[in-house]
């Protein structure tokens, strides 16, 4: 860069000046998942804290947030707020102190403004717990907060992932194996992934029931566990197109806006908890690679085959 380029000192300026307030902002971030619960201290401290004045921190934080660091705190302390809701038996009394709230009715008024319905309607059914954020910081269980991440999760981030966790779970499976006796591992295997006796009909009747679950539980809708009871064939296929359809698009949606590592609330849990997209993809992959093994195999022994093993290899060449 020449010595008479102005432009040039002007950029170089620029991206000291913006590497130290986004520097300055992390130290914020810092600090308040440190000092989450004290609510003794106002501006001035949390300025201090951070080494600026009370006039400097404020700019700069509400420059690169693009909320004020008040404002930033109240939303924060609000979507633990709705968290610890749904995931503990706490009053909402409790929980409006522990977001620093002097009453119920003032936590209240927040709440309802933030999520649009109060606390306790809101705990009877939950949504998503993060607030709309200009920064994309949120409050992150059990209980710090989450910067947005440098690199999402990708599509192929998730296969490789669940790779690795193939070959970590084997490789543990060999471990313990070699703790077995020789009867032991030459025992004939008569175990099943579900409680009740399976059966073509029940496993696939729950291979379409996974998927509904969880469209249930993004949607905070309740499933109805009775449409598995001894399905017909003909009331399987006529719940698998929506269920299906639902459900991969569901998917394709998460992967498509770079989602996979968001998380959502599965309020049918008792109690609640919290998952990642991606997670909850990998789960049902995992398990129905199970039901999808015993069906197959099942339908070959019944002379209704054709399909192999259910293998994805050549499905996925042939369909490339």
């Amino acid at each position: 860069m020449g010595a008479c380029d102005p432009l040039g000192r002007r950029a170089a300026r620029y991206d000291r000046v913006t590497g130290s307030s986004q520097d300055t902002f992390l130290r914020f971030v810092d600090s308040l998942a440190a000092h989450l619960d004290d609510h003794q201290s106002g501006g001035a401290e949390l300025a201090a804290r951070v080494h600026l004045s009370r006039f400097h921190f404020d700019r700069v934080i509400g420059a690169v947030s693009g909320e004020s660091p008040a404002r930033f705190r109240r939303r924060v302390l609000l979507e633990r707020g709705a968290y610890r809701l749904v995931t503990s038996q706490k009053s909402v009394l409790d929980i409006a102190v522990e977001a620093g709230y002097s009453s119920n009715e003032a936590f209240t008024r927040a709440f309802r403004r933030a999520y649009g319905t109060p606390p306790s309607a809101w705990r009877a059914a939950p949504r998503r717990f993060q607030l709309p954020a200009p920064n994309a910081v949120h409050f992150h269980p059990p209980g710090s907060l989450r910067l947005p991440a440098r690199s999402k999760v990708t599509a192929m981030d998730l296969l490789t992932r669940m790779v690795e966790h193939h070959i970590w779970l084997t490789g543990e499976m060999i471990t313990r194996a070699e703790r077995l006796s020789a009867g032991q591992l030459d025992k004939p295997i008569e175990l099943s992934v579900d409680d009740d006796r399976q059966t073509v009909r029940s496993l696939l009747s729950r291979l379409i029931g996974q998927m509904d679950m969880w469209n249930c539980a993004i949607a905070n809708r309740a499933y109805d566990w009775s449409l598995e009871e001894h399905e017909s064939t003909g009331a399987m296929r006529q719940r698998f197109a929506p269920v299906a359809a639902a459900f991969l698009s569901e998917v394709r949606g998460v992967i498509t806006e770079g989602r996979l590592d968001e998380t959502f609330v599965d309020a049918l849990l008792e109690p609640a908890q919290v998952f990642t997209y991606g997670g909850m993809i990998a789960h049902v992959l995992t398990f129905a690679a199970h039901r999808r093994t015993l069906v197959v195999l099942a339908l070959n022994d019944a002379g209704a085959g054709g399909l192999g093993w259910g293998d994805p290899m050549r499905w996925i060449a042939e369909s490339a």
